[in-house]
Formats: C-alpha cells, structure tokens, sequence
C-alpha cells in the first residue's frame, strides 16, 4: 500500500494551522505532507506584523515551533512557490521546476493587495503592506524620506500608518469612505476614532481616493486626489484592501466566483473532490471571503477532519468576524451585526468627544444583544461578544457605562452561557475551558488564548487559578509580592531580587522589557536613590534615562515643578528666557505648569542648570510618579472659596513630589463645592468644605473616565495628609504594574470598604507602618535634576551622540510651529539641501 501524498501550496498562518491540525490527528504519520512556500521564511504572526518596528525580530514572528517539522516529517520548499497545478496528472510544479504528486491539494495561497490603477502606482517608493519583506523594504526606504502617505484607512492602513508615523515620517492616511474603518465601525466610532488619530499628529483625509501618483524621475514625489486637492510625499504605502490569490485555481479550471475566490463547499473541497482551498483565497459556501485569521483557522480544521478519514468532522458554513485590534495605540473592536442591519434592532450609545470613547450596542426588541461596536475601550469585548445573540442579564445601558458614573456592575465572565465562544480564533466555549484548571492547560488542550490573545482575560476569570499571576516570563510573583519581598528582606537590586526570587530559567539573566522597569519603580520607591546610578539606569523607562519626556519627533521636553501653580513673576521670566535662548516651544498646561519642547539631549543640563539656579526642581513629567496637585485660588481670592486650597495644594505636592508609584499620580485641591479644580477626577482629590476637607479617591481623567470615591470627609489639615499618606502607600504596596488608582480601587476585593477599613480605620494594623515608609520618602527625597548637575559624571549620559559629545546633531533643522520653535528633523545633504 503507498503512502498518500499531501501537497500544501501555501505556508501562512492557515496553513501553519492545517499542519497542526493535520498533525493532532496523527495524518502527518501517515502520508507524505509537502509545503511549497513563497516566501524565504516558514509562516509567521501576519496579525502582529508592525510589533516588527517595536522590536520584534522575524524569528520571534515565527509560528513553527523548533523542531515542529522535522518532528512530523513535513517537508517545506520556502521560496519554492507553485506555478502549475496538473489535474489530470495530479501534480504541482514549482517555480524550481520540481514536480509533486498529490492524493490530495490543499490551496491556502492567501490574498495580495489591492494596488489601484492609478498612474504612477510603479514609482520607486511605492510599497504594499503584507509580508516581513515589505515591512523590510519600507524601513529601508524611509532612511531617506520625510513624508508617508498611506492608501486605505481600513485595519491594515492604520497599521501601516502607526509603522511610518514610528519611522519619524509626517504621516497622511487617504480613504475613499467617508470614515476611518469604514467595515468595522460605524459612523460615531469612525469619528471618535477619527479624533484620536488626528490628536497623534496625523493627517487623515476621508471622502476622497487617490488620482494620480507623481514622480520626479523614478522616485515619488506626491500624490493628487480625486477631491482636487495634491500631497507631497516621498513614500506611499498601499493599503486599499486585499484579492484573493486565485490563479492557480483559474489557471487550472477550478470554479472561482464572479468576484474572485476558489468556491468550495461545507468541506472545503473545491469543483475538484481532490483539491480543497482554506483560508482568505476560499470563496466559502455561504457565498463569502473570509479575511479574518479565525474563519480560516476553521477551514483549516474542516480539511483536517477530512483527510483524517473522521466521520463526524467539522463543517464550514460561516464564521464570527468579530475583530478586536490596538490601532495606534486605540482600542478598537467590533462584533455581530455591528452596523444595526436586523429589522427593528435599536442601539444603546455612550460617547466621550472628550476622552475619544465610543461604544455602541445593538439590540433587537426583546432585549438579545445583536452586536456592537467598541472605540478607545475595548475592555469589554471580551464579555460582550460571547453575549451575542442572547439577552444579557443586566440591562444594555450597564454594558456601556464607565466605572464610576453610578451604574451597578455590569457583569463577570460567571454570567456567560456554557455554550458561548469565548476563544473565537479557535471556537473554543465556556464549558470546553472550565473542563480545566490552569492557563496553560487550557492553551494546550483546546488553544484558547492562542490566537489574537483578547479572550486571555475573559479564561483567566473563568478559572480562578488559571492566569498566570506572576509579573511576567522572569518572575512568578505579582509586582505587590515582589514589593513586599523587596521590602521584607531589604533587597536593593534587581539582581537579587531576579537571582532569588525569579523564575528558574530566568535567574542568571537580564530580565525583561515588563519587569525592569516595574522593578526599578520598586527600588526606587524604597528609597534606592539616584534614580540613574549602578544597575538602576539601566532599568529606566525610555523616559527616565534622560530624566525627560521624548516627544514625538525625538526631542525632548522640560517640565519644572510648579506647585499649586503658583509663580513668582521673576521665575516666570526665567522660563521666558530660557525657551528663548534655547528656541523651545512653550506651553501653559492644564496641571498648571509650563511645559517646555523641543530640546537636544545635549542641551538639558544646560537648560536646568538656569532652572535650578532659579529655584526650580524636576516637574517629574518622565516618571511614574506624583505629577501636579492642581488647585483653584480658593479663598485667598475667590467669593465663594471657604479653604485656602492653594496652601494645601502646595503642601501636597511637595510632601509627595518624586513618590514612585506603579502609574502616574494626579491630583487636585478645590476650595469649595463649585468643584474648579476638578479634583473628582484625580488618583486623589480634595474639597474644601466649612468644616475642614474631603478626600477622594480612585479618579481618573483618563481614556476610561471614572470619578473619584468619597473616602472621608470633614478632615483637619493633618488628618487629612495622614489619611492620604496612607492611601498612596497602600497602593503603592498592592497594585499591579502600570495600575492605576482608579483600577486598583475596582479590582481590590472589598472596594472601597475594605480601603476605608485599611486607611481609615486601621483594621489590618498596618497603618503605623504606613505612615512611616511615607515620612522616609518625604525625608530622603532629593531633586534628580540638582544632583544630576553636582555629578559630572553623571551629565556623561547627555550626549545627542556617543562618537560626538556636546555636538549637535547638523541634520537637525528648526521651523516655527504657530510663531514658536519646533524642531523639524530633516536630513540635509552635504550641501546643506533637503535630501529625499
């Protein structure tokens, strides 16, 4: 008996799938399984593509487990694709010339883009946005450019759009609909989306396509639109949607749809009973391209079942489209019958202009939720899109109001019916998971939480001892324990605490991007000093290395501390002098500072050292610390004010200034109930009243707005420093990383009873302790900008370059932004004109 023979034309993230798939049902020990590959490389996370230009490396893309394919015996030809199926021969031909024989032909060619016809599509300069090798061929490119203009504002084109806004280019996105994201959100999520997009400093151009390209010789030099309107551009990125890659079917005389796709059945077979077709090149049976990873990955399966000889295998008939994506940094998700399609449905909206959040739930008459769409918070999405087709248990308006605005709770993953699909990339339910009992288990068994990665919290819910609770891959503890391990034994560097306290094959090791910096706040927090000496430097935030905030166009910014924003007109002038001397652009903020940008690394100290001449001290802008304690002119000036919240405010914010903490700290003092100071919507916030003060906490002005609790009230002045001492210490010890009060303050088991029980009432008799750790911090606090200066060997770091100290960077040129200086980083020839 021969061996039957496999030949799979294809090798992405489907047709890694069907080999694991194949591969679970012990085919792959059976037949001959052959790949023919197009690209250079095996499949990769096609998904997670532009984590390229954070850092990612190809490999580390890479979906083919180490030792995968030898293991099952599968041979892949990469950069060997087919050219020429036979069907009456049943053999595939490669670009090689190498001829295949099959028993059976799977065809998961995928898509390619869709470049429009327009003239000058071919000029040198114009790219696609689709395998590793643009990706590639784009950053190369962009050494030389200055402005990007990407074609399609769809999933991709905000992807392409966040690569080259991160490569330094000036970046314009052109789409043909009259939104952003015209399939997955509707016209109140477009625009919110629309509004964030623009706030990055993006330039977004809806209702118009692109007419023409223009090239000076080879090269792109700009674009006309069909609106009339022209771009200059020295770069174009295509982005206009995706075909499926058909030929060979065509070629062949397999049956294709009118619009393109290889048609197939329930079972993914093509005209041909042999040859079967799966993913983004099939036209399934519902009349559909699916372009989404999950409906192909069910394809996938389908095929499986098939070639395993397994009698009541899977069919394909249609598939969930839900998407959930980070787009530039914006949440934005979608799910069932987003667009409201379904006669009589109606729509449940919240929108914050303000904040850039949107959501919108549609629901039929009886109440089912039916679908929706989420932009800015997607938190929810995990909980909603299982809910689809059911009647939620709470009411919809609860589903959509933020934490904090008098709405009860909404509802936990325990409220899911059995039968609900949490894991959509792998049509995994609620019950399948809850058959087991931890994270990895159930990644293993059913590979939930395998794919896109939103359903990961949603599991870890389910299974209360599920999620991995540790801080990352080198540690097992959370950062709380790691706090309290710290602080317990007296452990001062990172080292030791890795080499004691972290993961096995960790231990030995540099650590990683999660739990540096996470423990350089620890240390830092307790009392560990110069935030920049010995080890500590090198745990640092991008942020902190330079004891400054990078902007977006790679200078810096330099924030002093102004507390209760309140000024002498002699250090006001200081501040004019510097920004003039040193060409800054100069900003009053809405924490009542100055903020100054624009400056090279090599000219801060010089910056500060006229600042800490003056009086100032680091605004510590850069940290995960106290910011601004904001106030009104309270009674020392306003009718209405009853305290002098200006005095508190500065007494506050000097009492925690330079306190590090797991996020960012704001806060506010109002002199009275007319509330000017907005201190409801700070980590902590205090109102005046006639008879002392009231404390919030747990606010947050944030992408998830929360107003703040009422924790006490009618407090003396040293009741109420006592009390917040408290609260910033007992967070600082329990949150998670990058938690801020407001999520802290909803996760912590008990709310805001249990804190008031810990803070105020001093229940768990930690309250001494408390208070102590916050009198050494207010004690052993130092400016870092002060002994930054006093340390010369410390101002060593502040170079623009290593092989250059105190020299400028030439290329670096300055324009007016509104009559002030920006910086604009253009790359001059030798010279002195602007390169291409």
């Amino acid at each position: 008996m021969t061996t039957p023979t496999i030949v799979l034309v294809g090798h992405g993230m489907v047709g890694q799938h069907f080999l694991e798939a194949l591969a679970e049902r012990g085919v792959t020990g059976r037949a001959r399984v052959v790949v023919l590959c197009e690209e250079p490389r095996p499949a990769y996370d096609r998904v997670r593509l532009t984590s390229y230009f954070s850092g990612r490396t190809p490999d580390e893309l890479s979906l083919v487990e180490d030792g995968f394919l030898a293991r099952h015996g599968i041979e892949l030809h990469l950069d060997d694709p087919a050219e020429h199926i036979d069907r009456a021969a049943r053999t595939v031909t490669s670009r090689s010339g190498r001829t295949f024989p099959y028993d059976s032909l799977v065809l998961a060619t995928g898509s390619h883009p869709f470049v429009p016809p327009v003239p000058g599509r071919d000029a040198e300069g114009c790219f696609v946005y689709r395998t590793i090798e643009d990706l590639l061929a784009i950053e190369e490119y962009a050494k030389t450019s200055r402005t990007g203009v990407v074609v399609g504002g769809g999933l991709l084109g905000l992807e392409a759009a966040g690569a080259l806004k991160g490569l330094g280019l000036d970046t314009h996105i052109v789409e043909f609909a009259p939104r952003l994201m015209p399939v997955q959100v509707d016209d109140g999520g477009g625009a919110a989306l629309l509004r964030t997009i623009e706030d990055m400093g993006l330039t977004v151009h809806t209702g118009t396509g692109t007419r023409e390209i223009v090239a000076d010789g080879p090269a792109v030099t700009g674009m006309h639109l069909s609106d009339g309107s022209s771009l200059a551009a020295d770069l174009v990125v295509f982005s206009a949607g995706v075909r499926p890659r058909d030929r060979l079917a065509r070629d062949t005389g397999l049956a294709v749809g009118e619009r393109g796709g290889i048609a197939v059945d329930a079972h993914c077979r093509t005209s041909d009973p042999d040859v079967y077709a799966i993913g983004e090149c099939a036209l399934a049976a519902d009349g559909r391209v699916y372009g989404l990873v999950a409906p192909g990955y069910e394809m996938a399966k389908t095929v499986a079942d098939v070639l395993a000889g397994e009698a009541s295998g899977s069919v394909f008939t249609g598939a969930d489209t839900s998407t959930k994506l980070k787009l530039l940094g914006v949440d934005v998700a979608s799910f069932g019958d987003a667009h409201g399609t379904a006669d009589g449905c109606l729509d449940v909206v919240y929108s914050d202009s303000r904040s850039g959040v949107y959501k919108k739930l549609v629901v039929a008459a009886d109440g089912a939720l039916l679908g929706g769409v989420l932009v800015g918070d997607a938190a929810s999405y995990g909980m909603l899109r299982p809910l689809t087709g059911s009647v939620p248990p709470v009411p919809p308006e609860q589903l959509v109001l933020p934490a904090g605005t008098g709405a009860p709770a909404a509802l936990g993953p325990s409220a899911l019916p059995d039968e609900a699909v949490v894991c959509s990339c792998h049509n995994v339910t609620k019950a399948q998971i809850r058959a087991h009992t931890t994270l990895p288990e159930v990644k293993k068994c059913t590979r939930a939480g395998t794919g896109c990665g939103s359903c990961v919290q949603v599991i870890g819910r389910l299974l209360p001892g599920a999620a991995d609770q540790g801080l990352c891959g080198c540690f097992s503890y959370t950062r709380s324990e790691l706090y309290e391990i710290a602080r317990t034994l007296g452990l001062a560097t990172y080292a030791e605490l890795l080499d004691s306290h972290g993961r096995e094959e960790a231990r030995g090791g540099d650590g990683c991007e999660i739990c540096k910096p996470a423990v350089g706040s620890i240390l830092a927090g307790l009392g560990g000093g110069y935030i920049l000496d010995g080890e500590q430097g090198a745990l640092q935030d991008t942020n902190d290395h330079f004891l400054a905030n990078l902007q977006r166009n790679g200078s810096y910014s330099i924030v002093p501390r102004i507390p209760g924003g309140e000024i002498t007109p002699g250090k006001l002038i200081v501040i004019g002098e510097v920004a003039r001397d040193f060409g800054l652009y100069t900003k009053i903020t809405g924490g009542q500072r100055i903020d100054m940008f624009g400056a090279r690394v090599d000219q801060l100290p010089a910056i500060w050292t006229r600042l800490v001449d003056a009086g100032f001290e680091s605004g510590h802008a850069y940290g995960k610390s106290l910011r601004t304690v904001k106030s009104c002119v309270g009674q020392t000036w306003c009718r209405y004010g009853v305290q002098d919240s200006v005095r508190m405010a500065i007494d506050l914010e000097l009492r925690y200034r330079g306190l590090r903490a797991p996020h960012k700290l704001k806060s506010a003092v109002s002199g009275c109930a007319r509330e000017c100071a907005e201190a409801q919507s700070k980590d902590f916030g205090v109102i005046a009243t006639a008879h002392g003060w009231n404390l919030y906490v747990g606010g947050n002005g944030g992408a998830t707005p929360r107003h703040a609790d009422l924790l006490a009230q009618d407090l003396s002045d040293a009741e109420l420093v006592r009390l917040i001492d408290r609260f910033l210490m007992f967070y600082i010890r329990t949150a998670d990383r990058l938690e801020r009060t407001s999520v802290w303050l909803e996760r912590l088991e008990g709310g805001l009873g249990h804190l008031r029980d810990v803070v105020v009432h001093d229940r768990l008799g930690l309250c001494g302790e408390l208070e102590a750790m916050m009198a050494r911090h207010v004690a052993g606090y130092r400016d870092e900008w002060a002994e930054t200066l006093d340390d010369p060997d410390r101002l060593r770091r502040f170079v623009s370059f290593v092989n250059a100290p105190g020299a400028p960077d030439p290329s670096v040129r300055f324009v007016p932004e509104r009559e002030q200086i920006k910086p604009d980083l253009t790359v001059l020839t030798p010279e002195g004109t602007p390169a291409r």
